[in-house]
């Protein structure tokens, strides 16, 4: 009946044994926190300030980025502005290229009506020649047979020249 008074069957023994359980487990906590559990903290915080880093890293990267862009924006608008004043200067070129051209083209249109005119002139002086040839001979052969068969040929070229010199050169012209 001793036996039933005690609770639990709490002992000296049981005591020691609770004891030194919570001491080797004290211990074994303290080794594994020693050995697994800063190991562990020290990896989580390595990740901890390496994730950091990568976004420090990222946010720099990014200004960078956002700054060649800035810098690539305003080369663009640069070279923009470069290609269309070559464009404009091209066109200007174009322009008194197409004016040179124009000019050129009526000097030479000026140059052929001279020379159509020239030739026509001469046409007309080779018409008039023509003209005079003709009227000579019919003024001979009116004379020869007017004037006798007795006048020689320097008579009669003198008869035609001083009868083409009474009518005049306006009046066989026209």
């Amino acid at each position: 009946m001793e036996e039933m008074t005690r609770l639990f069957g709490l002992d000296f023994q049981l005591l020691h044994d609770v004891v030194l359980m919570a001491l080797a487990v004290f211990f074994l906590f303290l080794f594994m926190s020693k050995m697994l559990f800063e190991p562990a903290r020290k990896l989580l915080n390595d990740r901890k300030n390496r994730i950091a880093a990568d976004i420090k890293t990222a946010e720099t990267d990014k200004q960078d980025a956002a700054a060649l862009k800035a810098e690539y924006d305003a080369k663009l608008k640069e070279v923009d502005k470069e290609a269309e004043q070559i464009l404009s200067e091209a066109r200007k070129t174009a322009q008194k290229n197409a004016a040179r051209i124009e000019s050129d083209a009526k000097e030479e249109a000026a140059r052929i009506i001279k020379r159509a005119n020239e030739e026509a002139e001469l046409s007309k002086k080779r018409a008039m020649d023509e003209v005079k040839q003709e009227m000579i001979t019919v003024a001979s052969m009116m004379a020869a047979k007017v004037v006798a068969a007795n006048i020689d040929a320097t008579v009669q070229d003198t008869l035609v020249e001083e009868t083409l010199k009474e009518m005049g050169d306006s009046t066989w012209q026209s």
